[in-house]
């Protein structure tokens, strides 16, 4: 037998066969790419054509359409001029929109009445015709040949499918929105372009990605095997259906967080409203248990809860003064504005749910449906808590943004009746969590209320936004210069407390209700002037640091219960600057002012890591309200929300906990009182090693599970013996005993207390049966002392 010649009879079957693989895997690998290209390029054109249908019905609903004839006989207005600025907000937000106009078309062409392009540099390239400009509020223009065989439709104010067209202005994606006046007549037309170069671009480079990932795969093909080659192929196709998804879901939050844009743009004391109410909303949901899905639906639902103000007159939004009942009626129109607006995104119902009925109230005597319970759709119920909120946070042209603790208070007033109990324990909770005050409206420059330099011409008369001081380390830099040449800057800091973090040393009645306080003065040559401190204490010394100029300050500042540090760095020399508080309880903010001076070049920066609790020296005693014999553990106080807490003190089959509770001077609200806290850790101690949190039980009668898995049934009973809540934070403050007792069987804990006429039971069910359960005492700005354990 001739085994050269059947080896090489081999050989050529097996390049026979290899060839034929090839040819059929090359097949395979082009069939492939031209069908993923194909099919790429349609849903590029669908995404886009979206696009522009919503751009341009968004178009139609922004123009005021019984002024378009004015406006063409007339010229522009203040009106005109406000609506196209909104228009190129939002071809400016909207991605891959090129042009957005609004046409009013006749038989002899069409007049401009808007006429618009993106500022977006990216989509320049796509510009077949730089040279040619927008043109001019009631220029004419001829229609593209492509359009002649719809101009009797848009004669007679039909509406029209998506256009392609290759013109005189390139090659465009086009969709024409009609706009109705009033009376129901056809004015013009709004309309949108997308440039199908944009599109054929993006394709080619999908196609070129899809050759280079295929002739890979092709080579793995040969190697491995068709099964192989298969399964990768199916890999890629996945992989850019979820990329697909991604930029689908992207483009639906950069559209909806536009209009959300478009809608505060209207009202000039709502910017970020619709964004601050989304992510309060999103919070509120996570606590309620929502899923991913559930929450992000949740946000984009919020961000477009105000959409149907569009549709009402700048006049009433912007009016300073009080609304009429007739100006207030047609305010309580945008529910139902928003709604017809949203109602025909078919594939996001979800949306026009928020606008519709964020305004009921959960005892029915909202609007516009006078809905009562859990008939207000959930998510209408949580953006009405997250929407209350942020309106009492934020200014308004009649007033400052309220201090959360008033915020609170009006919260849980409405509970039950304005809000859902549920949602508005969240939101109590949220506040509770928010120790610093983050959840508000901010400034655009919080350095210097807003500005980019802060001039002091005389003393004191202007101030910079209140920085907050706490344990994480505070640093300032600062640039002074005098407000006039002929003058000599004479730069301060003032140290206070206040409800809403500004100073009010020039109205005694808005002083008081807002608590201010203020412990003293400081220069920055080192002089101070004590005020409501008991004590300030400054030390120099000679250590010059690395600032270039005399004029440039570094000031660091930091809180440790009853002490603030203030160090004052400049090019000679560093002055340290301690002051003894009054308590460790009120909180401690520091303005920028001084006299004949020009404070620029302001950065604020707070280190993430607190100082030691023995970072400043003491100059005075600390204010204790705990020097008491102790019981069977060590007494705790509780300056802030949760600051301090007991040890866990394990939970047996029954036990009683008895002490004597008094709240802090400084304590002035129904919750500064004691709090129970049920968890289990592997050390016993509150945020220890493997913590999960059960229950938060407090004194005055509100409760919060924290585990998602445990289950709490919360009583809370009224007794005849009540005097009002008033008496209550006398009997808090006058200090009084209680005992709490504590049954724990298989995976249940019952706690009940009953104090000053509240009673309270708590039942928690553990999601197992748990060895060592244990039980915390803490609160808010309250001393607990006399533990005892029975």
């Amino acid at each position: 037998m001739n085994f050269e010649k059947l080896k090489g009879d081999r050989n050529k079957k097996s390049f026979r066969l290899t060839v034929i693989l090839i040819l059929l895997a090359a097949l395979t690998v082009g069939a492939d790419v031209y069908s993923s290209v194909m099919y790429f390029g349609r849903s590029t054109r669908l995404v886009r054509a979206e696009t522009i249908t919503k751009s341009a019905k968004l178009a139609a609903e922004l123009v005021n359409a019984d002024k378009i004839d004015f406006w063409l006989e007339n010229g522009a207005d203040e009106e005109y001029k406000a609506t196209k600025n909104t228009l190129q907000c939002v071809i400016n937000n909207t991605p891959s929109l090129q042009y957005l106009y609004i046409y009013q078309i006749n038989e002899e062409g069409c007049r401009v009445v808007f006429d618009l392009e993106t500022e977006d540099e990216s989509l320049k390239k796509y510009d077949e015709l730089p040279e040619i400009s927008s043109s001019v509020l009631g220029s004419r223009e001829a229609l593209d040949d492509s359009f002649e065989k719809y101009v009797p439709a848009m004669l007679a104010g039909e509406e029209f499918g998506i256009v392609e067209s290759k013109g005189k202005y390139g090659w465009l994606m086009t969709k024409y929105q009609p706009i109705f006046d009033s009376s129901g007549k056809c004015v013009a037309y709004a309309g949108a372009d997308i440039s199908m170069r944009g599109i054929y671009y993006y394709r080619k480079r999908f196609m070129f990605l899809m050759i280079g990932i295929s002739s890979f795969f092709l080579a793995g093909f040969i190697l491995l095997s068709h099964r192989l080659l298969v399964q990768n192929r199916k890999d890629i196709i996945y992989d850019e259906f979820i990329k697909q998804q991604k930029h689908d879901q992207k483009l639906l939050r950069e559209v909806i967080e536009a209009f959300a844009q478009v809608i505060d743009a209207k009202d000039k004391y709502t910017q970020g409203h619709s964004t601050r109410v989304a992510e309060y909303s999103e919070r509120i949901a996570k606590l309620a248990g929502k899923n991913e899905d559930e929450c992000r639906e949740i946000y984009y639902t919020a961000l477009l809860h105000d959409v149907g103000k569009v549709g009402i007159p700048l006049g009433i939004i912007n009016k300073n003064g009080k609304l009429t009942d007739e100006e207030y009626e047609l305010i309580k129109q945008h529910p139902l504005k928003g709604n017809n607006i949203l109602s025909s995104i078919n594939e996001f119902p979800y949306l026009s749910i928020g606008a519709h009925y964020h305004h009921e109230r959960y005892d029915g005597r909202g609007y516009p449906e006078k809905l009562k319970g859990d008939d207000i759709p959930e998510i209408a119920r949580i953006i009405a808590v997250a929407d209350a909120y942020d309106a009492m946070t934020s200014n308004r042209s009649y007033r400052a943004a309220i201090p959360q603790d008033l915020v609170r208070e009006e919260i849980v007033k409405g509970s039950g009746t304005q809000f859902d109990p549920k949602f508005a324990k969240a939101m109590q909770h949220l506040i509770d969590l928010d120790s610093e005050y983050e959840m508000k409206e901010r400034e655009a420059v919080s350095e210097l209320a807003g500005k980019n330099e802060l001039v002091v011409g005389d003393y004191r008369s202007e101030y910079s936004e209140g920085i907050l001081l706490t344990q994480c380390m505070t640093t300032i830099c600062i640039t002074v210069n005098p407000d006039e040449p002929s003058h000599t800057p004479v730069p301060s800091l003032v140290l206070f407390d206040s409800l809403d973090g500004r100073v009010h040393d020039d109205d005694e009645k808005e002083a008081k209700e807002l608590l201010y306080f203020e412990y003293g003065e400081i220069w920055l040559d080192g002089k101070t002037a004590t005020k409501g401190a008991r004590k300030m204490q400054t030390n120099y010394s000679n250590e010059g640091m690395d600032i270039i100029n005399e004029n440039e300050f570094r000031i660091q500042a930091v809180k440790v219960r009853d002490h603030v540090l203030v160090n004052i760095l400049s090019r000679k020399r560093k002055i340290e600057i301690t002051t003894a508080l009054p308590d460790s309880t009120r909180y401690a903010y520091l303005v920028l002012t001084g006299e004949h001076c020009r404070l620029s070049s302001v950065s604020v920066v707070k280190t993430e890591e607190q100082v030691s609790n023995d970072y400043i020296k003491r100059i005075a005693e600390e204010i204790s309200f705990i020097n008491v014999p102790a019981g069977d553990i060590p007494n705790v106080q509780v300056d802030g929300f949760r600051s301090a807490a007991t040890d866990g003190i394990s939970i047996p089959e029954k036990m009683v906990i008895s002490f004597h509770t008094m709240s802090l001077p400084t304590a002035r609200l129904v919750w500064h009182c004691p709090y129970m806290v049920v968890f289990s850790s592997d050390d016993g101690q509150i945020n220890g090693v493997n913590y999960k949190e059960y229950a938060l039980i407090r004194l005055d009668g509100e409760n919060w599970e924290s585990d998602s898995d445990a289950k709490n049934d919360f009583i809370v009973n009224v007794q005849d013996s009540f005097s009002g809540w008033e008496a209550w934070k006398e009997y808090n403050k006058a200090g009084y005993d209680t005992s709490v007792s504590f049954e724990k069987s298989g995976n249940t804990i019952t706690v009940t207390t009953s104090n000053l006429g509240v009673f309270i039971k708590n039942i928690t069910t553990l999601p197992d049966a748990i060895d060592n359960v244990f039980v915390a005492l803490t609160g808010d700005q309250c001393a607990i002392t006399n533990i005892r354990i029975k």
